[in-house]
Parts: C-alpha cells; sequence; structure tokens
C-alpha cells in the first residue's frame, strides 16, 4: 500500500500510521481516535490507517477497531515471546520493554519507508511528524517542558516541589508536596543505560511538526497555552471524549447493578496498571463498608503476582460477611464503560488517570480519586482543586 503523499494521485487514500505506547492507556486513546478519523472521513475508502503494535497485542486492538475493519490494518512487531503490553510484564518491566521498543526502529523505518503515509501519529516514536499526547496538559506542562531542566540540569526531588519558570501562578501546582516531588524524579532518570523519559518526550517534541493534546481551552486552558509557548509548535487540542459503549453489559454485573437504585453504587476502578498497596487497598475497603453504600471494587495485580495471596492481605477479616448482597471484590476485567453508565452508579473512585477522569465526567459520576503516582498527583490537583469536580 502507498498513501496519498505516495505518487501524489488524487484517487489515492490518506493514510495514517498509529503507533501508540504499549500501555493500554496509550493504546485504547489511539484506537478512540483511529474510530474518529475512520468514522469522520465517511468510510469511503478514502482514509486508512495502519495501526502498529506487537503481536500479543493484535487480537486486542482488532477488537477495539472491529468496526473500522476495511479500512485499518493492525501491523504487528516483533518483539521478544511475552512482550506485549507493560501490564503483562512485572516488576520493571516496562523499563526493559523501552529498550526492546526502541530496537524495533529498524523494522518501523522500514515500513515507513514502503507505505510512505500522509501522516505518522505516535508517542514515542523518535522521529515524527505528529505526536499525539495521551497525558493531561498540566503533566505535560509540569514536568516535560524545557523549563524544568535550566541548562541541561537534571532537577532534584527539591526543586520539583516548585513549578517550572513562567508557570500559570494562580494554578494550585505552583508547589506540590515533597512525597509528589520525590515520586515524579522518575520522568529524568535513565534506567539500563537508555534516555529517561523526559529525554524521550524532549526528542519527540523537536522532531514532530506539531503536538495532538486530547484536551481543551475550557478544561486546561492555561496549561495548553503555557506549554505552546515552551514547545513553540503548533499545537492542536480537542478533547477525546469516550463514545457510547458498544454492545450490552454482561448480565451477572447488569442484574446486580438494576437491584440498586438510580445513583446508589460506588465504582472503584484503577485502570490497568496501577494497583493499590495492601494498606491503601484494605483503607479503601473499610471506607467503602463505612459508607453503608452498595459498591463494586475492581483490584488487579501485576503480572505473576498470586491473586488469591494479594486479596487475602487486603481484604479485613470478616469483611466478605459483613457486606453481603451490598458489596462485591472483584478481580479481572470488567466493561468499565457500560458500568460507569449504568443508571445505578453514582459515584467512581478511580486513580486519576487522565483518560479515566474524564470518562467518569462524560458518564456524570461523581469522582473520589486517589492517585498513587507522578502524572495522577497532578490530574488530582487539576480536577479536584481547580475545576472542583472532584475530591
Amino acid at each position: 500500500m502507498s498513501g496519498g503523499g505516495g505518487n501524489g494521485s488524487a484517487a489515492a487514500p490518506t493514510h495514517v500510521v498509529m503507533f501508540p505506547w504499549l500501555a493500554f492507556g496509550h493504546i485504547s486513546p489511539f484506537a478512540q481516535l483511529t474510530r474518529r478519523l475512520v468514522s469522520g472521513s465517511g468510510g469511503d475508502g478514502s482514509f486508512r490507517v495502519m495501526f502498529l503494535t506487537v503481536a500479543g497485542n493484535v487480537a486486542h486492538v482488532e477488537a477495539m477497531l472491529a468496526e473500522a475493519a476495511g479500512v485499518v490494518t493492525v501491523a504487528p512487531l516483533d518483539l521478544p515471546a511475552g512482550a506485549a503490553s507493560t501490564a503483562e510484564l512485572p516488576g520493571d518491566g516496562a523499563e526493559l520493554l523501552k529498550v526492546a521498543l526502541d530496537g524495533t526502529r529498524p523494522q518501523v523505518a522500514a515500513l515507513l519507508g514502503e507505505l510512505r503515509p500522509d501522516a505518522v501519529i505516535f508517542d514515542r516514536l523518535r522521529r515524527a511528524p505528529l505526536y499525539f499526547n495521551v497525558y493531561s496538559a498540566a503533566a505535560l506542562a509540569c514536568v516535560a517542558v524545557p523549563a524544568r531542566c535550566p541548562g541541561g540540569r537534571r532537577p532534584s526531588a527539591h526543586d520539583l516541589t516548585a513549578a517550572p519558570a513562567g508557570f500559570p501562578s494562580d494554578s494550585p501546582l505552583v508547589t506540590l508536596p515533597a512525597y509528589q516531588a520525590a515520586d515524579l524524579t522518575y520522568v529524568y532518570e535513565s534506567f539500563y543505560g537508555m534516555p529517561s523519559v523526559y529525554h524521550r518526550f524532549s526528542v519527540c517534541f523537536e522532531g514532530c511538526v506539531a503536538t495532538v493534546m486530547k484536551s481543551c481551552a475550557e478544561m486546561e486552558g492555561p496549561y495548553i497555552d503555557y506549554f505552546s509557548a515552551q514547545i513553540g509548535k503548533p499545537l492542536l487540542a480537542g478533547p477525546v471524549v469516550p463514545e457510547p459503549p458498544r454492545g450490552e453489559l454482561e448480565e451477572r454485573w447488569s442484574s446486580w447493578l438494576s437491584s440498586f437504585p438510580e445513583n446508589a453504587v460506588v465504582f472503584a476502578s484503577f485502570g490497568s496498571e496501577t494497583f493499590p498497596p495492601a494498606a491503601a487497598a484494605r483503607g479503601l475497603l473499610h471506607g467503602l463498608e463505612a459508607t453503608n453504600r452498595p459498591f463494586l471494587v475492581v483490584l488487579n495485580f501485576p503480572k505473576g503476582a498470586d491473586a488469591e495471596a494479594e486479596i487475602a492481605a487486603r481484604v479485613p477479616p470478616g469483611f466478605e460477611q459483613r457486606v453481603k448482597g451490598r458489596g462485591v471484590l472483584h478481580t479481572g476485567w470488567v466493561q468499565q464503560q457500560h458500568i460507569l453508565q449504568h443508571p445505578s452508579v453514582g459515584c467512581y473512585v478511580n486513580h486519576s488517570g487522565f483518560s479515566s477522569v474524564v470518562e467518569g465526567l462524560a458518564a456524570g459520576c461523581r469522582l473520589v480519586l486517589l492517585p498513587m503516582k507522578t502524572d495522577q498527583y497532578i490530574n488530582a490537583a487539576v480536577f479536584a482543586r481547580e475545576l472542583h469536580v472532584g475530591v
């Protein structure tokens, strides 16, 4: 296949390559953007997409893009066996996955040379036209701008307690608690001799012609303006609001939720890559029990963990008997968007991942934010203390 940029023919389709980082928190927004681009083109064959991922993710991505199967091709990249997404890796496996993905550069270069696409939309590639940011504008403005590393100097945990030079002065992020700042030092650290997250951001910004953000001025205007001024390149902003869920909610969840009044149920879930530690999970379960409200909690664990042992370490003695009939603790995948939009669900407890917060807002849920790392702290401050849409 050759894209519209290949031969200049008016009849040639516009060809876009999507290349997200191998975490489902990145893959899902890319799939959503792909569906929007395809539907916006009218589905007449004038627009085609190649979606790059690894072999272990192909079936999952194809399912996410099933309605666009005629114009979207999901192409696998070769990685070591068992490396599919960051959710599939234990410990510091995500850092090793970055090393492995860097090694796919010859494969990607060969594909792009053959396809000659009109646009490449990416979030980790070294050189490509459009950088699609899946984080909040506030998170990028706080940690990824040049002002954060003046003179190329790596910031200390103490440096990170204060906002970078020129940052919006009325933001709740002008100062950060020491423990949050200490966690953010990860962004500037090198692992296995490879570039830091900050360096990867910088190379992306230098190599792209524009940045695409799934946000808007009404929600993050000051941060979008600050980031745009720092990077000095066009910034295309617009929220990627979740589409209506497809299919039906599983009968077991539909029946259980429907047994409660409207807005009565608390739903707690923490994404595919955030795992509440035992003490935090026990505190959450104690708190939900004390509300006397019905609740559904989803707790997952890193690959290779003994789920039964992990649950046992988190469930208070006698908990299941005390909440029987009104409380459910589940491990594994659930239809989150369907659950959030069920009439009985009124509150969403989450980890403050940007996509999760927007999904909860779109569903009309009250938000309880429990940030546990890096950008989640920033998102929680913006949505709770600045926009006042959560606590």
